[in-house]
């Protein structure tokens, strides 16, 4: 999931109020949007629209801020609080747009501008963070705060917008705000780079075949995109393999020359390490070296000690005590499945070590010897219209009530785009869904939900929320056939949408997906268990030659086959993680790291096994904690994992998929925002505190390691 222009976090320094005046009338961006909850308008908006509209929207908060830190009247909430919630409209605007398309559909004009606005970016937060007039009137209203009589959500917005501008460095002396800008505006340009380098690394890193044969195992359907994306780079007689976001590629599993899975496994390994423009090494030791200066300028330790303060784990102490409470029975777990997956390949007649480009295609085997599952008879069952309208929308139906109309006359950005209108069961309109699941080479790596507009009752918004996946699209007349690992992909991401469309605030600053990393991902992931849910698989599940709704022989197969292989796929997203707590947990004395001896010397301290198991992500192309938000948080999608299995475990207990289980986690999670602190809303919906065990059970293992069912 990508970062949120939360609707008072961007703020711009460089322009002047008159820049805002400036911005003419036939601008999109310059008044709210006519289209149903104030869409964007995709048929309007030119590549030359978004730099005005930003400057411009950055000098108008500006001008909104300064306002009210020079009001006169002694603070109160309604003229400090409630401005700043309100200031920078046109900002968030142009913003969401801005950062919806340069994520999903962008181009070199567009990257041109992230760039140049990178820094304006940086010192626009800052001149808001760092003014002291602004400060002084929040810090009067919070040191009252007590006395004020506001409501537990105004309490709780200016709780945050006080320990946000702490934590921003308000309170430091005038040349350590000097020196802290200065961190953020390189930091700003330097995290920028990284995300262009990366998109331009796997671009050019694809895997280039010149000879069909060495496609063998792959479907006709997989042959003839990879030909299509060879003719979209004017390669005759070719076919390229596109390099998706993670360590292992799709392509892995089903490819049966060995050479050919060693290129491809190579191409993503080595994808941002090859010298030249696209190298993101020295760009990530430098963020690594700034991040942790910044954080001891503001007093902390290291990065991880200053991300953590507003997480629900609180501290780097947390974070590692919980992985590594994980790591002995996941490298347990490792050990047994590279013993098997060994065994398969010397009765399969091969006389070579497991290497990690093996791993997958005889871990499919394996599956398919084990329990007779084989992912080609899986995805005809699986059509991406019908998953999504009679899976994912029928499992949110069944839960919350809520209805969905497909919209053919709102303008998109990309052909690819479908359009849906959200109802209430009692038919009020609850909010605008995009979803965009074909990858594309101008397409950032990995899936993520964000909105083009924020929930809030202040501004009289309603979420208007896209998904982006990046799924291999069929060749032209081919059908929309995706795998089981896509399916859940777009249950986890409409997760994220439905925490976005409950949201019912009246702050925009604790409005819907605005939490903390260590709890955003919990509602994404607990969504994903009703992708097999008895009530909804076969609903939508369905043969899209035949018609045939998926045997239940079948289900039972995916069902008995859901504990397969965890030691791999949960350890190399632990690994990654672990990876980015030690990367942010260096201090600001440290000289800038080698990436290569860091990354390694990091790894073995995990104690799993990642020479079988190499890491999700590398350090080179880790996007989501050099770039998306993450630094010092990709724990937070095993904390998480945690959260939603203890939820799915209170519902098993409690009658499984109702409405009224869905309503009262609607109620007590996905409607909350940030308007309570997490431990105490998570407490209040599960009973207790989180605990590991429902997660081990998950994973189809025992804390000490052994298999729940050997």
């Amino acid at each position: 999931m990508r970062p949120i222009f939360a609707a008072t976090a961007v703020v711009l320094m460089s322009t002047t109020a008159a820049s805002a005046q400036q911005l003419p009338a036939s601008n999109p961006f310059a008044a709210p949007s006519t289209l149903p909850y104030e869409a964007p308008p995709f048929d309007r908006i030119k590549d030359a629209d978004y730099q005005p509209a930003l400057e411009a929207g950055m000098a108008q908060q500006r001008a909104e801020v300064s306002r009210i830190a020079n009001t006169p009247a002694a603070p109160t909430f309604d003229n400090t609080i409630v401005p700043l919630e309100r200031s920078g409209r046109l900002l968030e605007r142009a913003s969401n747009a801005f950062y919806g398309i340069t994520g999903a559909n962008t181009n070199d004009t567009l990257q041109k501008v992230e760039t140049d606005l990178a820094p304006k970016f940086a010192a626009h937060r800052d001149a808001i963070n760092l003014d002291p007039k602004l400060f002084a009137r929040v810090k009067t209203l919070y040191d009252a705060r007590q006395s004020l009589k506001l409501t537990p959500e105004q309490l709780q917005v200016l709780t945050i917008t006080y320990e946000g501008m702490v934590k921003a460095g308000a309170q430091l002396a005038p040349a350590d705000k000097i020196t802290l800008s200065q961190y953020n505006s390189q930091l700003s340009s330097l995290e920028t780079a990284f995300q262009q380098k990366l998109l331009a690394a796997a671009k050019a890193g694809a895997l280039v075949v010149d000879d069909k044969a060495k496609l063998a195992g792959l479907s006709d359907a997989e042959i003839a995109a990879a030909a299509d994306a060879a003719a979209a780079r004017g390669l005759k007689g070719k076919w390229v393999l596109s390099l998706q976001n993670t360590t292992q590629q799709p392509s892995l599993a089903s490819l049966t020359d060995r050479a050919t899975r060693e290129a491809l496994f190579n191409a993503s390994w080595t994808r941002a390490e090859r010298g030249g423009a696209n190298d993101t090494r020295e760009t990530l030791a430098t963020i690594a070296q700034l991040r942790a200066k910044k954080a001891k300028l503001l007093g902390f330790a290291t990065w991880a000690d200053y991300v953590l303060t507003d997480q629900m784990a609180k501290t780097p102490k947390t974070a590692l005590t919980f992985m590594q409470q994980l790591g002995a029975p996941i490298a347990a777990e490792q050990k047994r499945e590279a013993a098997e997956l060994q065994a398969q390949i010397k009765a399969d007649g091969g006389n070579f070590a497991l290497k990690p480009w093996d791993w997958d295609f005889y871990s499919e085997r394996l599956r398919k010897a084990k329990y007779d599952l084989n992912q080609d008879e899986l995805k005809p069952y699986f059509e991406i219209n019908k998953v999504l309208e009679d899976g994912v929308f029928y499992a949110a139906t069944q839960l919350y009530g809520i209805t969905f109309k497909r919209r053919t006359d709102l303008p998109v950005y990309n052909p690819d785009v479908m359009t849906y209108e959200v109802f209430e069961q009692d038919g009020r309109p609850l909010g605008l869904m995009y979803f965009d699941y074909w990858k594309r080479d101008n397409k950032n790596g990995g899936a993520w939900m964000s909105n083009y507009v924020n929930q809030s009752k202040l501004l009289g918004t309603r979420p208007v929320i896209y998904n982006v996946g990046n799924f291999q699209k069929p060749a032209a007349g081919q059908p929309a056939l995706i795998t089981f690992d896509d399916v859940t992909t777009m249950f986890h991401e409409f997760g994220h949408a439905l925490h976005g469309l409950f949201a019912n605030q009246t702050y925009p600053s604790v409005s819907g997906t605005n939490v903390a990393r260590d709890f955003v991902e919990f509602p994404s992931q607990f969504n994903e268990h009703w992708a097999l849910d008895p009530k909804v698989l076969p609903h939508y599940a369905v043969n899209y030659k035949t018609g045939a709704v998926i045997p239940q022989p079948l289900i039972d197969k995916i069902k008995r086959a859901s504990t397969f292989n965890t030691g791999y796929s949960f350890g190399e997203a632990l690994a990654a993680a672990e990876m980015d707590m030690t990367w942010h947990s260096i201090g600001a004395d440290l000289p800038r790291q080698d990436v290569d001896a860091f990354e390694a010397k990091a790894l073995t301290a995990t104690g799993l096994d990642t020479a079988d198991v190499p890491p999700r992500y590398r350090s080179s192309y880790f996007l989501h904690i050099w770039g998306n938000g993450y630094s010092a948080g990709y724990y937070a999608y095993s904390w998480t994992k945690m959260l939603d299995n203890n939820a799915y475990d209170w519902f098993g207990r409690n009658g499984g998929m109702t409405r009224a289980n869905g309503q009262r986690f609607r109620d007590m999670i996905l409607s909350k925002g940030h308007t309570e602190e997490y431990a105490p809303m998570f407490r209040a919906f599960y009973g207790k505190d989180p605990e590991v065990g429902p997660l081990l059970k998950d994973l189809g293992l025992n804390a000490d390691g052994t298999r729940t069912n050997p």
